[in-house]
């Protein structure tokens, strides 16, 4: 039976890469993010290499369609064997001492809530088949905090509890749950775009990376599954 990854946040950087990644070993490929052009751009650049691909536009904010979004993508595909969940969305990373409760509310279901969702909404089928991996990607001050460095960071810090919680729980089980933290800025991404233009800064210098190096760890932990979290590049 062909294997399916899902892509959650299939942006021009690590998203493309990873859709090229795992098409390339045979995987079809459920593409998901806001605008449907940029999608229908990328299936049509998976169908060229031959990759059965298709796209499912939607706004991962609104945590109450995640079961919607995933029972049209396995009416499509049958089923997610794998799903990479990494959006994307400009922000400047702020001291901790200027985030308040507003601040946090506005990353709580993009970075929190709609990924614990998805995992909640896959797991029972992915038990039950006693396969299939949950890959989360997030920048690496989630996991070396540092000041001047916050905003969504806690909120992400709160997923990477859960992933790690959540690994434990279920990896005896045939489910590899694990993270991908980056220490650089993704080439050809919004948020390399973003940088340049000037809609987003950071109060540290960072290395660019190529995401196809991305793709390639996402694909040696989803494989290998003898880590639960890979940062990159390493400290």
């Amino acid at each position: 039976m062909r294997r399916t990854v899902a892509v959650f946040g299939a942006g021009s950087g690590m998203g493309a890469s990873v859709a090229h990644r795992f098409g390339r070993e045979g995987h079809r490929v459920a593409l998901v993010a806001r605008r449907r052009d940029p999608l229908d751009k990328l299936v049509a650049r998976l169908a060229a290499d031959g990759v059965e691909a298709a796209a499912f536009p939607a706004d991962l904010r609104h945590t109450e369609r995640i079961p919607a979004l995933v029972s049209a993508i396995e009416a499509r595909f049958e089923h997610i064997d794998v799903a990479v969940y990494a959006p994307f969305v400009p922000a400047t990373l702020i001291p901790a001492a200027d985030v308040d409760a507003a601040v946090l509310r506005a990353w709580l279901d993009l970075y929190l809530l709609s990924p614990v969702e998805l995992a909640h909404t896959l797991l029972p089928g992915m038990l039950e088949r006693g396969d299939g991996a949950l890959l989360f990607g997030y920048g690496s001050s989630v996991v070396t905090p540092a000041a001047d460095l916050s905003g969504p960071v806690p909120v992400l810090a709160a997923l990477r509890n859960y992933l790690h919680t959540l690994h434990g729980e279920v990896a005896d089980r045939g489910v590899h749950v694990g993270g991908l933290a980056v220490r650089a800025v993704i080439e050809r991404s919004e948020g390399h775009r973003a940088l340049r233009s000037g809609d987003m800064r950071l109060a540290i210098d960072l290395p660019t990376v190529d995401p196809d190096e991305l793709a390639d760890l996402a694909w040696n932990l989803v494989t290998h599954r003898d880590r639960t979290e890979v940062v990159h590049p390493a400290p």
